[in-house]
């Protein structure tokens, strides 16, 4: 007698399901209309994020409602993204498992402890680049200054545990422009790039629409995927996972299978656009 190829168990192995979370599993509501989404009558929307001061930010449509409770029923939901420790609290959906935030450079244990191992090997790195990311924000600043002040600069830090005490330190820079001008973000790190040609030595440059980040090489959510896989994650269980970035390819490679939402920078550099 064959054995099925298939039989349902109530101790079926869950996949893991490492997911970016904005612009992949929910957006703005200016996001929504501008790239027409179906099931997104106001009326149906769910708020998934808030903003600092409480009021609803980001929203999932209908099908991303189901989508994102299908995830928590059936699959173990690594939160994989950019947002850091603090911005990660103002997501509404109940993580329970791993979370890589801050593009890598923190990754949070699902009893909701940060990951020392982790930490060290993160600090190790950004400890001798805090002078050069001061400096970096300093270019930031008098850019800006000469340009209308349109650019709004965040600069990303965490507590990390330097010999006996707790401390900050720098990790990243983030930069949007006011008005929403993607071609003057991309006209900054132009002159960036030329006003400070050894940046390429620490640093690398990510561009999303009107996000614009200035990291160390070392922080990507690629490395801290691998070590949640070489070190944490059974490796007998499937892994999957989707992002809207081309800086969430080569996170999403490490995984068995991966895809991306019908929006955004990933899908827009993939669609197939030939004529029958």
């Amino acid at each position: 007698m064959s054995t099925p190829f298939f039989q349902p168990s109530p101790t079926v192995i869950k996949p893991y399901a490492l997911m970016d979370l904005d612009d992949t599993l929910f957006q703005t509501q200016r996001k929504i209309e501008l790239w027409d989404m179906p099931t997104a009558a106001a009326d149906g929307l769910v708020c998934a994020s808030v903003n600092k001061q409480g009021e609803p930010l980001s929203m999932m449509t209908a099908r991303q409602q189901a989508l994102v409770n299908w995830l928590l029923a059936s699959t173990e939901l690594i939160a994989v993204t950019a947002r850091d420790t603090q911005e990660i609290k103002r997501v509404t959906l109940p993580f329970s498992s791993w979370q890589v935030l801050t593009h890598g450079a923190v990754i949070v244990q699902p009893n909701g402890g940060v990951l020392s191992a982790w930490q060290t090997k993160m600090l190790a790195v950004l400890e001798p680049l805090q002078d050069k990311i001061n400096t970096l924000a300093d270019r930031v600043h008098g850019y800006n200054q000469a340009h209308g002040n349109l650019l709004k600069l965040t600069l990303h830090s965490d507590e990390f545990q330097v010999q006996t005490k707790t401390q900050q330190r720098h990790i990243y820079l983030a930069l949007k422009h006011r008005q929403k001008d993607h071609q003057a973000l991309q006209d900054f790190a132009h002159w960036l790039m030329a006003e400070a040609p050894n940046l390429a030595h620490d640093f690398y440059i990510h561009s999303n629409a009107n996000n614009l980040a200035l990291l160390p090489h070392a922080i990507h959510k690629r490395h801290a995927v691998k070590f949640l896989l070489d070190h944490y994650l059974d490796p007998a269980r499937p892994s999957f996972g989707f992002g809207d970035s081309l800086a969430d390819l080569p996170f999403l490679q490490l995984l068995d299978w991966y895809g991306t939402p019908n929006h955004g920078q990933l899908h827009d550099k993939i669609s197939y656009n030939q004529p029958i």
